[in-house]
């Protein structure tokens, strides 16, 4: 196995960050394993793939959802043999059907070395106490 280098946890990770700021649904999944999971306080229940992820957003934008601004701190990444953890303090604001609303989240998202390339396998996102 092979321990990613940080800086490259960093990239990947900024990737999915500027993907989901951007509101670009295909480069933003792109970033994620197909049998990825997700955890969102939001939700009632974990997301067990990133096909089940992709209908609730599009479910999001149907109703009106769009992001208006995502920007990500406080990053720390932990590198292992085949993977790492990237963790940071995003801050997102949105436009909803209901006006816009804005969010301060503690986000993980765990990193798995595919040949050379990192995708996300788990994403974590809980309220910032």
């Amino acid at each position: 196995m092979t321990v990613p280098r940080p800086a490259d946890v960093e990239s990947a990770a900024a990737a999915i960050v500027d993907a989901f700021a951007a509101n670009d649904a295909d480069r933003y999944f792109a970033g994620f394993a197909p049998d990825a999971t997700f955890v969102f306080h939001p939700e009632p229940r974990r997301l067990d793939d990133r096909a089940e992820y992709e209908r609730l957003w599009a479910e999001w934008v149907a109703s009106g959802w769009r992001v208006t601004s995502c920007v990500s701190s406080d990053p720390r990444v932990q590198v292992f043999d085949g993977g790492a953890v990237f963790s940071h303090t995003v801050d997102t604001s949105v436009d909803t059907a209901d006006g816009p609303e804005s969010y301060r989240e503690r986000e993980s998202i765990v990193f798995a070395l595919d040949g050379e390339r990192l995708v996300a396998v788990h994403e974590h996102l809980s309220p910032f106490a």
